[in-house]
């Protein structure tokens, strides 16, 4: 059997008609919206590595010091033989725990990114030949059929990301990764914490403006693929913190009246003088939060590790 195997359970024009649908539905509503996965083209990824650098932005480097220095108690908790990460792109921080399980058989990368998913499993294989990768290109919130794989299970989606999901998404979500797992499997999932709020902002509004820029790249994405006319230059980036809802929106304000033609979609979109696009919401969360969620789910949370600066929590939680 083949150490790399790859099942594609999207369509190929999958990610054209989804990124059609999000646009039309998005622009023509008030307050108009776009989801923030359409920030990720090759050069959205690129500026999106620069930010995890930055000083300001924390959750990279704080979830890693938990991998880092919590992989060995993850990997007895789960005693995984599959790991299954949501998500995965260049499979970087999942490395530490693939290096802590002394039972791992098999590694299932899910992403929508081909590209993606055959460079990292290069790269995996290339530093671990015993090692079995079937990666899948789908999309995890739209339901997930994984493949035959000896258990147990660990699926991690990590990074914060489930902060990207509103409160009525992330209940769908956690639902149907609860109907993956069997008896013996677990979920490993990335939560980043509330803290202050100008730590929270600050990270999200950088002082170099690569996360600007990183915001406007959606427009890019846009132009290119509908031939829509945005000018990335006609619209400021805000960030701002919810205290109610406790997330971060990131939006894009209009600095003036403007219109914009989006051909491929026979569409004509109008933004007064102010108005602004929101373009990704990031909840941050609590422990009790968290367990009620996962609880919500029929999901128990067993263990629980936050970063020595409590700011970026694990969770492991298994099927009730």
């Amino acid at each position: 059997m083949s150490p790399f195997l790859l099942t594609r359970t999207l369509p190929v024009d999958a990610t054209d008609a989804a990124l059609r649908a999000d646009v039309l539905h998005g622009l023509t509503r008030q307050p108009k919206t776009l989801p923030p996965k359409w920030f990720y083209d090759a050069h959205g990824s690129e500026l999106f590595e620069e930010i995890t650098r930055l000083p300001e932005y924390y959750p990279t480097r704080a979830e890693r010091e938990i991998l880092i220095d919590r992989a060995e108690e993850i990997a007895g908790a789960s005693g995984a033989r599959t790991l299954i990460e949501l998500g995965s792109g260049s499979s970087e921080k999942t490395r530490h725990l693939l290096d802590a399980l002394p039972e791992l058989r098999s590694y299932v990368p899910v992403d929508v990114s081909e590209s993606a998913l055959r460079k990292a499993a290069e790269t995996l294989l290339a530093q671990r030949p015993g090692l079995s990768v079937h990666a899948l290109i789908a999309d995890f919130t739209g339901g997930l059929a994984l493949p035959g794989t000896p258990g147990p299970r660990l699926i991690a989606f990590l990074g914060g990301t489930i902060g990207n999901l509103l409160p009525a998404e992330r209940s769908v979500f956690l639902k149907s990764v609860r109907s993956l797992l069997s008896p013996g499997d677990a979920l490993l999932l990335g939560t980043d914490l509330v803290k202050d709020e100008k730590v929270l902002v600050a990270a999200y509004d950088d002082a170099a403006g690569v996360t600007a820029e990183f915001n406007k790249n959606v427009l890019r994405v846009v132009n290119r693929e509908l031939g829509a006319g945005f000018d990335p230059s006609g619209f400021d980036h805000v960030a701002l913190w919810d205290p109610e809802r406790e997330w971060v929106e990131m939006r894009l304000r209009a600095r003036e009246a403007l219109t914009v033609k989006i051909p491929d979609l026979d569409l004509v979109v109008s933004f007064e003088a102010g108005e602004e696009l929101r373009t990704e919401v990031s909840a941050k969360f609590r422990k009790e939060g968290v367990r009620a969620e996962l609880a919500a789910a029929g999901l128990r949370m067993d263990q629980w590790w936050t970063d020595s600066a409590d700011r970026f929590a694990l969770s492991l939680a298994t099927a009730v």
